[in-house]
Order: C-alpha cells, then sequence, then structure tokens
C-alpha cells in the first residue's frame, strides 16, 4: 500500500512524545485515591477514555460522573503544566505532514484525548490547518479497540477505510486500526514491537518520522 488516500494518527505517544509524562501522572492521581497500583500496573490500564480507565482500577459504581470529570480534568490541568516545557512533535513528523498536505493526503486525528488535551497541542505547535477532520473522545461511544474512532475519521474525511493508514503508538489502537480494515505504522516510543505480534495489519515500525521508509507513503 504505497500510496494511500488518507492518514489518521493517534496523537499522545504518536504525534508528541508525551506518554511517560501521562504515566507519571495518572501513577500519582490513582494512588492518591487509593489504588496502591504499580508503575507497570498503571502503564497497563493507560488506553481509552479517561473514564473507561478509571472504571477499570476502582470499578463503575466507585465514582459518580461528575467526580470522574474533575478527576480526569485534574489530571490533564496536572499533565499539561509539566509536559508544556517539552512539548514538541516528534523528529521528522512535521516535515513528513507537509510532504502529506504537499501531496494532498487528507489527515485526520482519532484520539481518546479529550478536547482540552487535542487543542493543547494542536494549538501550542500550530498544526491544526494540517488536519481535515478532528475524532475526540466526546465524538465517540466506544474507544479503541473498537474501530469507532477511525471509521468516523474515514468517513469524515470521505475516504474508504481500506484506502487509510493508521499511526498508532499502543497495541489498542494497532488492533482499533485492524478492526477498522486499516493498515498501521506503529511508532515505539512506548510500546516494544513484539507487544504487537498479535497485529498482522503493521506496515512498519519506526522509532520516529526520520526513518526513510516512511517516504515510501507519500
Amino acid at each position: 500500500m504505497k500510496h494511500p488516500k488518507a492518514f489518521l494518527f493517534d496523537l499522545n505517544g504518536t504525534m508528541i512524545n508525551d506518554m511517560e509524562f501521562h504515566l507519571k501522572v495518572w501513577y500519582d492521581t490513582l494512588n492518591d485515591l487509593g489504588a496502591t497500583l504499580s508503575w507497570n500496573e498503571v502503564r497497563s490500564h493507560m488506553y481509552g477514555k479517561n473514564d473507561e480507565l478509571l472504571d477499570r482500577v476502582f470499578g463503575k459504581d466507585k465514582f459518580s460522573q461528575a467526580e470522574k470529570d474533575k478527576i480526569s480534568m485534574e489530571k490533564e490541568v496536572r499533565y499539561q503544566q509539566v509536559y508544556k516545557p517539552h512539548l514538541d512533535l516528534l523528529p521528522g513528523l512535521f516535515s513528513f505532514i507537509e510532504s502529506a498536505k504537499a501531496k494532498n493526503i487528507p489527515m485526520a486525528i482519532g484520539s481518546a484525548a479529550i478536547p482540552f488535551n487535542i487543542d493543547f497541542v494542536l494549538d501550542n505547535l500550530n498544526i491544526r490547518h494540517y488536519f481535515s477532520t478532528i475524532v475526540s473522545a466526546h465524538d465517540v461511544v466506544e474507544s479503541k479497540p473498537n474501530p469507532e474512532v477511525y471509521l468516523k475519521a474515514a468517513r469524515l474525511l470521505n475516504v474508504e477505510p481500506t484506502n487509510c493508514i493508521v499511526f498508532e503508538d499502543a497495541p489498542k489502537g494497532v488492533e482499533a486500526a485492524r478492526n477498522a480494515g486499516m493498515k498501521s505504522v506503529v511508532i515505539t516510543t512506548l510500546h516494544s514491537e513484539d507487544e504487537f505480534s498479535a497485529y498482522n495489519n503493521v506496515l512498519l515500525f519506526v522509532a520516529d518520522y526520520t526513518d526513510p521508509r516512511l517516504r515510501t507513503l507519500v
């Protein structure tokens, strides 16, 4: 698949290398709430919407929706405070999306992040204009590995799912792409290649967007 008709990007860990910051803030937040989880246990829960993460850790009846909303926002404010001095696109990504735009390849973001965090990245880095559509946690009912986020992005771009390539950093995201009928490029910012062995839709594993093999996609 050398000439896709659309690129769909996850955000955290895929466009920016911020997952260790999320991990540290979630570790502190969850254990402050009484979870007593190890670093790796917290890491294993880091997918999907914040509400879903809290439900997985504490059970669905532990917090009201208002309490979950409050915990989620406080966590994201803390994350932005500690990460903002480091905020930058992964190496090579700016050139890659510039090349895609020049070739008229439409691009979208499909992320489990809330708009508050997506806006934080796009507006501080001034890259919003590269993306024709954005699908956030607020725009879907089911999180990854459900394919809803990527199917919706493809539909909004008016591109067939099989003509999309998804850029992801997490196994659940690659699974969502597979469930949507899409190939995926994996950015190994937080997960190693062996963690994706169950998925047959991976085109490439790359450390960042300077990998010369990515040139074949544009």
